[in-house]
């Protein structure tokens, strides 16, 4: 179905240095303009974002520093990119919560007004996760075509979430699956093992992943300031961060992690390795 437009609407998506809208930079922007007349125009540029992009930002998107050491920066193109966007709508995938703001962060770090009155904005990701809910009576639905009846009670989703699994090892018996890297293998197999490796979302060192290993299989934080930054680092550079770390709210769990590195580093050498999950 074509899109009903009485104006532009102006789909975005970028590519960054990170996650934090206030401080992170875009590295690659893309704009497809499309007019009332269902007409389009695709505007794609790679931007120096004048810090360096971590390499944990080049292994979602393979933008490395090289890439954009001659690229011009967003100030410099950012009178083209407002007057792009001038009288159009917004839209993108998850744009409301990112890109949308992070694009607007940058308008005004280089005082270019950029003005979202009147704009309206639509965001893929809020209308697929509204009209398709991802909770566990529409997973129970969905595997087992079945109503969830007394949903949130501890026994009906626990009998609920065997029954999916098991739905889950039928449907997708030797459904092939490609990974961001091109990697195609087929998963889903009557191994927990197997299943354990596919279902983990992030190589986590604690149990909530408030630190996780890195490409490398080095302990890395996953927040805060020093996030991405290799947990022995932080505590050689920056020692107090451990008992700010022992005397905050975090988890015992994460407490124990942390600790446990801080130990191995003092009396084990550099190269040894902390297995806390096998």
């Amino acid at each position: 179905m074509e899109l009903n437009l009485t104006r532009p609407l102006a789909f975005i998506d970028l590519e960054t240095t990170g996650i934090k809208v206030a401080t992170d930079r875009i590295v690659e922007i893309c704009i497809l303009r499309v007019e009332p007349d269902g007409t389009t125009n695709l505007k794609t540029l790679r931007l120096n974002p004048e810090m360096e992009i971590p390499w944990e930002a080049t292994a979602i998107h393979g933008i490395t520093n090289a890439d954009i050491k001659d690229s011009p920066t967003f100030r410099q193109v950012a009178q083209e990119l407002a007057g792009f966007l001038d009288s159009c709508d917004l839209a993108g995938y998850n744009s409301n919560h990112f890109d949308i703001p992070l694009l607007v962060e940058e308008f005004l770090r280089v005082e270019v007004d950029f003005d979202l009155k009147g704009r309206r904005l639509v965001d893929v990701q809020n209308i697929f996760h509204k009209m398709e809910p991802r909770n566990l009576a529409a997973a129970f639905q969905f595997y087992c075509n079945k109503e969830l009846i007394n949903a949130h009670s501890a026994e009906a989703d626990t009998i609920a979430t065997f029954e999916i699994l098991k739905a889950q090892l039928d449907r997708y018996k030797e459904k092939e699956f490609k990974d961001r890297d091109g990697q195609v293998s087929t998963p889903i197999v009557n191994d927990i093992n197997a299943l354990s490796e596919f279902s983990s979302q992030e190589k986590n060192v604690d149990l909530v992943g408030h630190i996780v290993f890195n490409a490398r299989q080095e302990e890395v934080f996953n927040f805060g300031k020093h996030k991405g930054k290799r947990v022995t680092d932080v505590f050689k550079n920056e020692p107090s961060y451990f008992d700010w770390i022992m005397k905050s709210e975090f988890p015992l769990s994460t407490k124990k992690v942390v600790r446990l590195i801080k130990l191995r580093e003092k009396f084990i050498p550099d190269d040894g390795k902390l297995k806390l999950f096998d």
